[in-house]
């Protein structure tokens, strides 16, 4: 079952105030050569920003997401009827299509909550990367000590008036973090609970080469740092076919 927070259409409309462009999404538009027309993937799209950037320089884009609500928000993006979209999970998702690009953002990939689900993800990925491809994600690093940064609390000026965003942790059990959001709109609130699974760098490669892809390379940060293993934040993967 999705969290709310991504099926709630009031939810998925405000998405884009929180979770605006970034400099992670400068990162990721960095990866397509503007002086190409590539293929390019992007599973777990949400609300087709990324998508839509890459759209309009050009580029022949799949936007892949497990929620109509958020695809509904995304096809409405000015190059949305450029783009196709596609309700599916990661590990469903099918096409004719092979892909220069296939990315995976936001920590999408914290969302498989099992090793079975990451080799079934990763293998379909590989199955649709042309050859000479480039698969890119990133993930937490699990040894910072997310418990201690987690919650936070935000006012949102949108088009339902203010409205206070928090993010609480509930519950870490070495691997498996537990939280919740809690959005308080004027007349209403809804509550989100979510589950992120979070894998050490080594145990991320070793799945990787369990479904026929190698990592080229893993940085620690959108500046392309290196990954220090005792205090990077992020693990962002390079990954091509085996």
């Amino acid at each position: 079952m999705l969290d709310e927070h991504y099926t709630n259409p009031k939810l998925a409309e405000i998405y884009d105030i929180d979770s605006g462009w970034s400099v992670d999404r400068d990162f990721y538009l960095s990866l397509a050569d503007p002086s190409k027309k590539l293929e390019i993937l992007d599973l777990g799209c949400g609300t087709g920003l990324l998508c839509d950037a890459y759209a309009a320089r050009g580029h022949s884009v799949t936007g892949c997401d497990p929620s109509k609500t958020m695809l509904d928000v995304a096809r409405l993006k000015p190059h949305g009827k450029n783009i196709e979209w596609v309700e599916s999970s990661a590990q469903d998702f099918k096409s004719l299509k092979s892909f220069d690009l296939i990315v995976m953002t936001g920590h999408a990939f914290q969302v498989l909550l099992s090793e079975e689900d990451i080799l079934i993800a990763l293998s379909n990925m590989k199955r649709h990367l042309k050859t000479g491809g480039l698969i890119v994600f990133e993930a937490r690093n699990p040894a910072v000590n997310w418990v201690e940064c987690w919650d936070y609390s935000m006012s949102l000026d949108t088009k339902f008036g203010s409205v206070e965003e928090s993010r609480k942790f509930l519950n870490w059990d070495g691997q498996r973090m537990s939280f919740e959001l809690v959005y308080k709109f004027p007349n209403e609130t809804f509550i989100s609970k979510s589950d992120l699974l979070f894998l050490s760098k080594n145990k991320i490669c070793d799945l990787l080469i369990a479904s026929g892809l190698v990592a080229d390379s893993v940085f620690g940060g959108w500046d392309k740092s290196p990954f220090y293993p005792d205090f990077s934040k992020e693990m962002i993967f390079f990954v091509r076919h085996n």
